[in-house]
């Protein structure tokens, strides 16, 4: 077979991204990759520019995290301190972070989902995050 073969194929009725012999189109296959990378590459700058908030106590204590999960500020109203009960703010703080990472995870699943619907994967905004 002549390498034009392959480009007659295409304009031929052929299905699109297959070749004569009814092979993938290499070519095709890896544009498309070239290009899921790129988009993938951009959903995951995005997460890292993403600031989540999460609170508890009523407020008294929030919690700042990346969209990939990552803590970077934690806020605590003098309120919440009580020397007499150190545990109810340690909760709270934990509740505070735990918010936030659930809604960055869930935040994350999202926009990775519909680069994953473009391979056959699961959209579905209730995916499984429990990797996270």
């Amino acid at each position: 077979m002549n390498p034009d073969d392959s480009l007659q194929a295409a304009s031929s009725g052929e299905p699109e991204g297959t070749t004569s012999m009814g092979l993938p189109d290499l070519q095709s296959l890896m544009q498309e990759a070239t290009a899921m990378q790129q988009r993938l590459v951009a959903a995951q700058h995005e997460l890292d520019a993403a600031r989540i908030e999460g609170s508890a106590g009523g407020g008294q204590v929030h919690a700042t995290v990346t969209g990939t999960g990552e803590l970077i500020g934690l806020t605590i109203d003098p309120e919440a301190c009580d020397p007499d009960d150190p545990e109810t703010l340690a909760d709270m703080v934990l509740a505070a972070v735990r918010n936030a990472v659930d809604t960055a995870h869930r935040q994350a699943a999202h926009a990775m989902g519909s680069l994953t619907a473009d391979f056959g994967g699961e959209s579905d905004d209730d995916s499984d995050t429990s990797l996270w």
